[in-house]
């Protein structure tokens, strides 16, 4: 195992944040949207079998391509019938993505859409209508697959360990994004349930009539 990003000493234990090395992509898990890209040298986001943005968005608004329209009619169209955001791509030492867009004009531009078909939304949160408040929520959904899936580019995916007098008592993998906000807090919070429980044996143990404690 590589050295830890991270290591500190908590309430008697230690904690090291290391990266994981063998997480998933994101795009793995049931998402609610399709992320589909078009790129010359990587295959990002998931599979699909459109050889251009404007054939997708044909499709999606169920536009022949023999019709006449541009790509802001054709995604108007396909907005009745999905909510889209765009997708971007910053490719320099490294890839980062996100659906606002990159300051750097010559290393980023738009990669794709991140998506969900209207019939979709209603299945997934048994409602009739897709109303204004809804949308907005699924638009939210969208935006945290792509920054879990920026994470994944980013190699930002890390675990924590757990060791008290060289002995390893628990680990756990797979957070993505920054570890102080998740990997590092939850380790701290199962450290501060192991002290927890070893003081509640040890008042209970010194309770009258309580049984010794196993040596």
């Amino acid at each position: 195992m590589h050295d830890p990003v991270y290591e500190e000493a908590h309430q008697g234990h230690i904690v090291k944040i290391y990266y994981d090395p063998d997480t998933e992509s994101p795009r793995e898990w049931s998402n609610l949207g399709t992320l589909i890209c078009w790129h010359r040298r990587y295959r990002l986001g998931d599979g699909h079998q459109f050889d251009s943005p404007e054939a997708f968005l044909r499709d999606l608004a169920g536009v022949s391509a023999q019709s006449d329209h541009s790509m802001d009619q054709l995604r108007e169209r396909a907005e009745r019938e999905a909510i889209i955001l765009p997708v971007f791509l910053y490719d320099h030492s490294g890839l980062a993505m996100n659906t606002i867009g990159f300051h750097c004009p010559w290393d980023s531009g738009q990669v794709g859409y991140v998506y969900v078909t209207l019939e979709a939304v209603r299945t997934e949160f048994g409602v009739k209508r897709v109303t204004k408040a809804l949308r907005e929520k699924t638009e939210d959904i969208l935006r945290a697959e792509i920054v879990s899936y920026d994470a994944y580019l980013g190699g930002r995916v890390y675990g924590y360990v757990i060791e008290r007098d060289g002995e390893e008592l628990d680990a756990c993998w797979g957070f993505f994004g920054d570890y102080e906000l998740d990997c590092l807090s939850e380790a701290r919070a199962f450290v501060d349930h192991l002290v927890l429980q070893a003081r509640s044996r040890a008042v209970a143990a010194e309770e009258p009539g309580a049984s010794p404690p196993p040596s």
